[in-house]
């Protein structure tokens, strides 16, 4: 992105007691942009996305919802798992996904509306 006059100060200074103030808690975002680059996936996102469509979702229906092998759809549900995105339950020879709570449904959802905004 080239630079402008418009997008920069004209000089630098900074309000010491606003960077006092709001640099210590920088160090909350250590690790949640993990959650984004298991998101940033669009495979991943796209499971996540239907997984808020519905609450719980079965290996083959996720594969075919976003039309791959189960093979692939499970690599992704199990790293999504991994990052605490996602849980999942046995049932017989069934593996059934979901969103891991409600946290991950309304990060997906709002990323999923403000695009439609743009």
């Amino acid at each position: 992105m080239k630079k402008t006059a418009k997008d920069t100060c004209d000089t630098f200074c900074y309000d010491e007691e606003l960077v006092q103030r709001v640099q210590p808690k920088m160090e909350e975002v250590i690790g949640v942009e993990l959650i984004f680059k298991a998101l940033s996936d669009a495979t991943r996102l796209k499971i996540a996305y239907a997984l808020t469509l519905e609450n719980e979702l079965c290996v083959c229906d996720v594969a075919n919802i976003i039309g791959s092998t189960t093979a692939t759809a499970s690599h992704h549900l199990r790293l999504l798992r991994n990052m605490k995105l996602a849980k999942y339950r046995k049932e017989g020879k069934l593996v059934f996904y979901s969103l891991a709570d409600e946290h991950v449904h309304q990060l997906v959802s709002i990323a999923i509306q403000h695009s439609k905004e743009v």
